[in-house]
């Protein structure tokens, strides 16, 4: 089931924004279907159509970056992957590798870039970090961020519950739009997770210096769940918070006749982006 709903985020600095649902959507094989379906909305945003926040799940994927792409081992370690039976996609924002499940709730803001302001790398992150700390805020739970380490994909905007990093912002650019992009571990272990994480870079890293990628410590990953917070059990639950947050931003006087409507591609569209995106981005092979 996908749902689609539009409302005013006005401390985004936008006139509209529509939600596009599909964590309960049966997911494609491939996971590179999210992203390209990120890529098409993006266009549209880019071209004079609404922002958009896209929340999505994938049964069972391995996502990599750049980098990782280029360790000796990388292509070992891509078929390991495959063999269990992961779909593994190079992605085309920055990070590096993630993986994903049915516990883990992906969050993509699409925004316009107004060529008029000054461009702040930065604030974009912060537009992520104020949606996801101000919707678990309500549930009494304190976000905070700052690089963890040794956390996997690590950077400055890895969010904390007690200095555990429970979720990861990287981001997209366009011509006329930002895509930032949010994985958010709801369920389940953080730790068996990156225990995972750390097995593919013991395969893909194999020959390199120890800084030629992130050293992994399962014990600084943690869930929502782990950390027991009450009111966001499960991973349909935080996607509900998130939409409630946003609706409580809706202004009194918007209504539905002042938002641009969003138009959803065609499933063999998203499919041709898709190939064209693995075909752009491929896997070490």
């Amino acid at each position: 089931m996908i749902r689609i709903e539009a409302w005013a985020i006005m401390n985004l600095e936008l006139k509209d924004m529509h939600i596009l649902d599909r964590t309960r959507e049966p997911a494609p094989e491939d996971v590179g279907y999210s992203f390209a379906l990120d890529e098409l909305l993006g266009r549209q945003t880019g071209n004079g159509g609404p922002a958009a926040c896209h929340l999505w799940r994938h049964p069972r994927a391995f996502v990599i970056g750049s980098k990782d792409s280029r360790l000796p081992g990388a292509a070992d370690a891509v078929k390991w992957l495959e063999r269990q039976g992961y779909s593994v996609l190079l992605r085309n924002s920055g990070g590096a590798a993630v993986p994903l499940d049915q516990g883990v709730v992906n969050v993509s803001l699409i925004l316009p870039i107004d060529a008029r302001i000054p461009q702040r790398f930065h604030a974009d992150f912060e537009r992520m970090y104020s949606l996801i700390r101000r919707t678990l805020s309500a549930y009494g739970c304190e976000v905070t961020r700052g690089e963890v380490a040794g956390s996997y994909c690590p950077g400055d905007y890895d969010l904390r519950v007690d200095g555990l990093k429970f979720c990861g912002i990287a981001q997209r650019r366009q011509v006329r739009a930002m895509i930032i992009q949010a994985f958010v571990i709801v369920d389940g272990s953080g730790s068996e997770r990156a225990e995972l994480v750390k097995a593919f870079y013991d395969r893909a890293g194999v020959g390199t210096e120890p800084d030629d990628y992130p050293f992994v410590r399962p014990e600084v990953m943690t869930s929502l769940q782990e950390r027991g917070i009450a009111g966001v059990e499960g991973a349909e639950a935080f996607t509900e918070a998130i939409i409630r947050h946003l609706r409580e931003r809706l202004p009194e006087y918007a209504t539905a006749a002042s938002f641009h409507p969003l138009r959803l591609p065609e499933r063999a569209t998203i499919e041709e982006s898709c190939r064209l995106l693995r075909q752009r981005y491929p896997l070490p092979r």
